[in-house]
């Protein structure tokens, strides 16, 4: 896949990683004293996970050579984990209802299916 499909994990990546850096800033010093200790954790969480997942997904964009299908549903379930686990969060933090906290789970089953994904993906490289 050479077209501009697959090109957006990179610039994806890069927007969730500043996107993270800023909500960081902000629970730092516009929720510090308005959030209460766990809905800060919860806050800290959600930024965590984005960051480290956000690099994930820069790694793959990253990645030498056409990108298989595999990789691209890799790229998608961990956008998707992204959002769907650390959005989840995010909300729970700022008083969404706790409904909300059912998306969370399924973030979390993206994020394992997109690593789990990448890793199929890197092995059929490796074999090729």
């Amino acid at each position: 896949m050479n077209g501009s499909a697959s090109r957006w994990p990179g610039p994806a990546a890069c927007l969730v990683a500043a996107l993270a850096v800023a909500a960081g800033a902000f629970g730092a010093h516009a929720l510090k004293g308005r959030l209460d200790a766990d809905a800060l954790a919860l806050w800290k969480t959600a930024v965590d996970y984005q960051f480290w997942h956000a690099l994930g997904l820069l790694a793959l964009a990253m990645m030498r050579g056409p990108r298989s299908a595999l990789a691209t549903l890799a790229a998608s379930l961990l956008l998707a984990g992204i959002a769907l686990f650390s959005g989840s969060l995010y909300a729970l933090a700022l008083g969404a209802p706790r409904l909300v906290g059912v998306l969370t789970p399924f973030g979390g089953v993206a994020l394992i299916a997109g690593w789990l994904c990448l890793a199929i993906a890197l092995w059929r490289k490796a074999l090729d």
